[in-house]
């Protein structure tokens, strides 16, 4: 769903007033969290979508990965899962189905979590993915909307997966890549989110559907910045530039653009490839997270000596006052 249809249709639900409710929709966060005691509060999200890969347990290992990352952003720990599944009976074999839970049981179980039931419905179109729930300190929520002016903004995987996966579709992209795709979607936030912790993030997303700027944009909601993307410093795919040329995009990119067409002032340098890069879909993808100044390049230096080699500056906090005529993101 296009974010701007988003807020609107979330405007017209009643307001829940629970004093216990730390995050809900106000902020467009990755997952709500609820206080429990003085030193326990659980996150809840849930995340699914159809294959973006033939393999079955492959396509459950990443649905599962896109949702855990919606706990790690809030700096938690996942604890169970749910699996949903929207299934067709008449057209595919349930050796297929059983494959996709296995896929997503072993990334849970990777991540410290156990699967403990789901739901599954009838329907013409196969969807996958799991409903979570976490644990996280009440005192150590990070949510989307804390960054402070200074912060710079790192990244943790490279852009362009669904670039990627939707030129395979079409045969543009060599077999010989999805490896490398794979790893990426399969890739778990969590020593992405654990280094976040230690160095004092003010604010964390996960960057999925609404791409980096759409994500980066939710960071200044109720919060009064704007946040400077470096270009020149965004990790990405390399065949992503030329499939860009070759006209291929995800069915999202449009609608991301027309969100943000009002929000993202690009500088000239900054050519029209790599605008719809950064506006491009992503799916499973790494975090975005702000932490002061002085942790920044030691935080980076821990990613990529873990398992996030691509970690990368790419961006800096600024005040609202910094940009002109209502933007609320410069890229240069």
């Amino acid at each position: 769903m296009d974010p701007g249809d988003l807020h609107t249709v979330l405007a017209r639900v009643p307001k829940v007033v629970d004093d216990n409710l730390l995050v809900g929709t106000e902020t467009k966060d990755d997952a709500s969290v609820y206080q429990l005691s003085t030193d326990l509060a659980i996150i809840n999200t849930a995340d699914y979508f159809t294959p973006i890969v033939d393999d079955p347990y492959t396509f459950g290992a990443i649905a599962a990965t896109n949702a855990l990352s919606d706990v790690y952003s809030m700096g938690g720990v996942p604890k169970t899962a749910l699996n949903i599944v929207c299934w067709n009976d008449d057209q595919l074999d349930l050796e297929i189905l059983s494959e996709i839970l296995s896929g997503g049981a072993d990334k849970v179980k990777q991540a410290g979590g156990v699967v403990a039931g789901g739901h599954t419905v009838t329907g013409p179109e196969l969807l996958y993915g799991l409903a979570l729930t976490g644990t996280v300190h009440p005192e150590q929520v990070v949510r989307n909307c804390g960054a402070q002016p200074g912060d710079l903004l790192i990244l943790t995987k490279r852009l362009g997966i669904g670039i990627v996966t939707t030129g395979l579709k079409f045969d543009q992209v060599s077999e010989a890549v999805l490896p490398t795709v794979v790893e990426s979607m399969t890739r778990l936030n969590q020593n992405a989110a654990e280094i976040m912790l230690q160095h004092q993030a003010t604010a964390c997303t996960d960057i999925t559907g609404y791409g980096l700027l759409g994500h980066a944009e939710e960071m200044t909601y109720g919060n009064p910045v704007s946040i400077e993307i470096f270009s020149q410093q965004v990790p990405y795919f390399d065949e992503v530039p030329d499939l860009v040329r070759q006209g291929i995009a995800t069915r999202a990119s449009q609608a991301n653009q027309q969100f943000l067409r009002n929000k993202v002032c690009f500088d000239n340098s900054v050519d029209s490839i790599f605008r719809q890069i950064l506006m491009e879909a992503e799916t499973s993808g790494g975090l975005l997270f702000a932490v002061p100044e002085d942790q920044a390049q030691t935080a980076v230096d821990k990613l990529q000596q873990t398992d996030c080699p691509e970690a990368a500056i790419v961006g800096q906090v600024k005040t609202d006052s910094e940009l002109t005529d209502g933007f609320t993101i410069q890229v240069v």
